[in-house]
């Protein structure tokens, strides 16, 4: 008998299949190696570690993005079978391997020396969860500054009986501009060009000036004004493609739901070596204000006609009119299809193009200019819509005093009401803190006694207040800014956006929440939790206003109406836990998007005023846990706004 093999399984239409090893796999590390075809989404597979008592514990590996992909690690105890979540077709396992612990030590200190140290400082302490998440993050994940490693262990060459590239692949459209200087530049790329598995492309070549001599001929390149094709591209002299570059784009404009828009991830070389550029699913407040669909993209043709695009404005002005024009149809390509050549920073033409296009798109939105940062600035009507700020409390007055001096004195908003939801305090210096508000005509009690129940105490609150949009906001959240309130009501307030949320703090400055990524430690977590607050995130996204899965309720503002379309918090499901992510993503299930923004900035003592979830508590988190994860297992399988090479092990952007 083999030491592994896969068998089906009926029971479960998502975990189809078993893997069978020839020992008892529980207690000891599994190491997969695993691929997928070329021209399949490289969705999340899902292992399921399962017990005889019905029991179970998921694990989300990363998505083969560059055909083949590794996951490494513990099975966890009294496993009895362990299932697979992948695709049936295009998808195989090529190794797979139990390891001891002990062997699991060599593997981190030939990949990760510097966390050996580590690792058996905890082993000799018999540290099992600390050891455990050392040995995982050393052994199984790498920092993008790894990525040339990384890429080395997970590149696959085609293989024409597993890689089906699809029939019938339209023509493409590309334009080449070069000036004197750059002859070199251009040959590299032509060369790539030429190379291409997919031959049905014309390419507009324009030279400033004299062209060199030698360039490749073909009869395919020509000096037209625009190239034929159903979509319009740009390269840049010293861009490299991929061999299926053009295969993966054309793909995307075929069949019977064409793209409007399509965009690749890439790669690029910069001062500290080479780096990727894994590009968000579709995020147009992002494309708008970073540009990161870069290169390569392609934008269809009708929509080029219909975007007020000339030739000759440039790829910037093209990506921005594309955006603007509202496409439906967007495919992100999450494989790296091109080696983009350097190009120089330009925020004064970037925000020359973008005011420009905003203007000609008649958009509400103004471009703002902090330094080389651009944003968006949504408007805020004349007189303000009144807001609702809704604090659910218990004790804990000095949290409560300073979340209320916040609202009421330290932020520069015209029309607000607090609600406070008194979830049975006893604390006598409340009672003496309510006396005093209670001359304030902006403040309003609600008693709520009883069990702990944060959904129900906001859903209360929301059916006794007045506003238009209502903020959600903990009573351990403090007003750093201003204006805080303004920044998340312009969003709130944008007929696309459902839920937004503020960049909160730490005590110690440090970032405690930036967005939530759905899947991250299995369920759903802060991305970039506990990084220092300038902390840019990968492409910059955290410099700007950006489309995310989800944002916390800690402090979240939304419009009364799509509150109310969505029936609020899920208190029966979710009284305490995961019910902000899942009210998010059923605003998204209904068109409206969630978006976190830097330009609302707070302080979260986070859960000051419950403490830490153990014993029951935490029996209650771990089974509201299981609810979100079996209701939302699609999503986590594929957040649109992280990518699926990154780990959801740990909270950073790094590469599994």
């Amino acid at each position: 008998m083999a030491p592994w093999r896969i068998a089906p399984r009926s029971d479960d239409p998502d975990f189809s299949r078993a893997l069978v090893f020839e020992r008892r796999p529980a207690g000891r590390w599994l190491a997969l190696d695993y691929a997928l075809d070329r021209y399949a989404a490289p969705v999340r597979p899902l292992l399921r570690f399962a017990r005889a008592d019905g029991s179970h514990e998921d694990a989300l590996l990363p998505g083969p993005v560059l055909g083949r992909a590794s996951w490494l690690g513990p099975v966890p105890p009294g496993t009895e079978e362990i299932r697979l979540a992948a695709p049936a077709d295009g998808f195989r396992i090529e190794a797979a391997r139990l390891l001891s612990r002990t062997a699991l030590l060599a593997l981190c200190a030939r990949r990760r020396p510097d966390r050996l140290p580590i690792a058996l400082y905890q082993w000799l302490r018999r540290d099992a969860r600390r050891l455990r998440n050392t040995l995982r993050i050393a052994a199984g994940i790498r920092p993008l500054a790894h990525y040339p490693l990384w890429k080395a262990e997970r590149a696959r060459p085609f293989e024409p009986a597993f890689d089906r590239i699809p029939p019938d692949l339209p023509r493409l459209g590309l334009i080449l501009e070069a000036v004197p200087g750059e002859g070199e530049a251009v040959r590299r790329t032509l060369a790539t060009l030429l190379a291409q598995a997919h031959r049905d492309w014309r390419l507009v070549l324009h030279w400033q000036g004299p062209a060199p001599a030698g360039l490749p001929g073909d009869p395919r390149i020509s000096a037209d004004v625009l190239p034929a094709g159903v979509a319009i591209g740009y390269l840049r002299p010293g861009d490299a493609l991929a061999p299926d570059a053009l295969s993966h784009l054309a793909a995307a404009f075929a069949g019977p739901a064409p793209a409007d828009l399509a965009y690749a991830d890439s790669e690029a070389e910069t001062p500290d070596g080479l780096r990727p550029q894994l590009k968000p699913g579709w995020s147009p407040d992002l494309a708008l204000t970073t540009l990161y669909p870069g290169r390569p993209f392609l934008v269809a043709s009708d929509v080029v006609a219909r975007s007020g695009w000339a030739p000759g404005q440039g790829a910037r002005a093209l990506l921005l009119a594309a955006t603007l024009a509202r496409p439906k149809r967007v495919r992100r390509i999450p494989r790296i299809l091109c080696r983009i050549a350097p190009e120089a920073p330009d925020p004064g033409g970037h925000a020359d193009d973008l005011t420009r296009a905003l203007r000609q798109a008649s958009s509400p939105a103004a471009m703002v200019r902090t330094g080389d940062i651009l944003d968006l600035d949504w408007p805020l009507p004349d007189p303000p819509p009144l807001v609702s700020v809704i604090i659910p409390t218990r004790d804990r007055p000095d949290l409560l005093r300073m979340a209320v001096r916040g609202v009421l004195h330290d932020t520069a908003y015209a029309s607000l009401e607090l609600v406070i939801v008194d979830n049975g305090s006893t604390d006598p210096t409340v009672a003496a803190l309510y006396a005093e508000w209670a001359s304030d005509p902006r403040v309003r009690r609600l008693d709520r006694p009883g069990p702990f129940n944060f959904s129900r105490l906001v859903n209360d609150g929301a059916a006794a207040s007045r506003g238009e949009v209502l903020v959600l906001l903990n009573n351990d959240v403090e007003v750093l800014h201003p204006d805080w309130l303004a920044a998340l009501v312009r969003q709130a307030l944008r007929p696309e956006v459902g839920a937004v949320g503020a960049k909160l703090l730490f005590g110690n400055g440090r970032i405690q929440h930036a967005g939530v990524v759905v899947g991250l430690g299995g369920r759903a977590g802060h991305i970039l939790r506990n990084r220092p607050s300038d902390t840019p995130g990968h492409l910059g996204r955290l410099t700007v206003a950006h489309e995310v899965s989800g944002v916390t309720a800690a402090c979240l503002a939304v419009a009364r109406h799509k509150f109310e379309a969505v029936g609020g918090l899920d208190a029966e499901a979710f009284p305490v836990d995961f019910n902000d992510i899942d009210f998010c993503l059923r605003l998204g299930a209904r068109g409206w998007k969630s978006v976190w923004t830097p330009r609302a900035v707070l302080a979260h003592h986070e859960s000051v005023s419950r403490g830490p979830s153990i014993g029951p508590a935490r029996d209650r988190f771990e089974a509201e846990g299981d609810r979100f994860a079996a209701r939302w297992r699609a999503v986590i399988r594929d957040d649109p706004y992280y990518h699926p090479a990154f780990s959801v092990t740990t909270f950073g952007e790094e590469l599994e």
